[in-house]
């Protein structure tokens, strides 16, 4: 009993062992109950109840055989990047089936949505207005609900190349476009030398208002030093006839005390030089200088006068 009881619990280990997987990062493992698919969250999962789908992404490269307006084939080439929209999960299965392939199958369906939309824009357009980013505009715009239609999140979408199928019509489209580009450029080139130059006739017209500024606050700063020059010239002017009237007031102030006083004379320098070498030299004849007064002043006169009659008294007595 004890030995059919460890081989039971044998067989059941090894069914366990070989039933039960672990689930691994990257890995999405799914199960239905009661109808509807659920992501099964537990570590570890039945290999046969369960279906295991990586969570990664998945890159298409096709290209969509379109028309523009007057019936001109041309090849749109793209690129799209998608993953699986856990939150949508349920879609997914029902547009993949439930397979491993699961993501790739999604992804075919995705690429017929894509190149039937993008037939449908360039339907309505000329092949010159027919460009990379305005496909792009209008894919982004249509695609929005495709994480609900489809369960797939898509990561990226580009348009790699958008040429007319008839090679003659794409040679004339690329010279034509290397034209306008040719022409949009010499456009902007002329535009920027338009600019540069008036940029450059601005700086001009400011440089001479500058030049202009400064040399009127040169002047301005000239006048006001000339004014100042004059002010301080002025000043001395002023001085100066304060100072000759203040001499010419003492002079005549002298002169009436010497009027008064003719004997203060003999205090004068002259009078003083001329008493000295009379001391010191006997019937010595004595040049005395008159020359530290003006020729025009009162003083020599009165002094004149004064000696004069010194030397008639000196002469009458003798």
């Amino acid at each position: 009993m004890d030995i059919m009881l460890i081989i039971i619990l044998l067989l059941l280990a090894a069914a366990i062992v070989y039933e039960y997987r672990v689930k691994k990062p990257g890995q999405i493992v799914l199960y239905e109950s009661n109808g509807f698919v659920k992501n099964r969250k537990s570590r570890f999962y039945p290999k046969h109840l369960s279906l295991v789908i990586p969570n990664t992404t998945y890159t298409l490269t096709s290209s969509a055989e379109a028309e523009a307006k007057g019936k001109i084939s041309l090849l749109v080439k793209f690129t799209v990047t998608v993953t699986p929209s856990i939150e949508n999960i349920s879609k997914l299965i029902k547009i993949g089936g439930w397979g491993n392939d699961v993501l790739l199958d999604a992804a075919k369906e995705l690429d017929i949505i894509i190149q039937g939309r993008i037939k449908e824009f360039t339907e309505g357009f000329e092949i010159e207005q027919v460009r990379s980013e305005n496909i792009i505009n209008y894919l982004n715009q249509k695609l929005n609900s495709v994480n609900t239609q489809l369960g797939l999140d898509i990561l990226s979408l580009t348009i790699q190349s958008v040429e007319p199928s008839d090679k003659k019509i794409a040679e004339a489209i690329k010279q034509k476009e290397a034209s306008r580009i040719l022409e949009e450029t010499e456009k902007n080139n002329q535009l920027v030398r338009i600019q540069t130059a008036q940029l450059k006739l601005k700086a001009d017209e400011e440089i001479i208002q500058y030049e202009h500024q400064l040399e009127m606050k040169k002047l301005s700063l000239k006048e006001i030093e000339e004014q100042k020059e004059a002010e301080v010239a002025l000043k001395k002017l002023n001085e100066q006839v304060k100072r000759d009237k203040i001499k010419l007031d003492i002079e005549n102030e002298e002169m009436s005390i010497f009027k008064n006083n003719p004997e203060l004379l003999l205090l004068t320098p002259q009078v003083a030089r001329l008493a000295e070498a009379s001391q010191s030299l006997k019937n010595a004849k004595t040049v005395v200088s008159l020359g530290d007064f003006e020729s025009s002043s009162q003083l020599v006169e009165m002094l004149k006068n004064f000696l004069g009659g010194l030397l008639n008294q000196s002469s009458t007595k003798k």
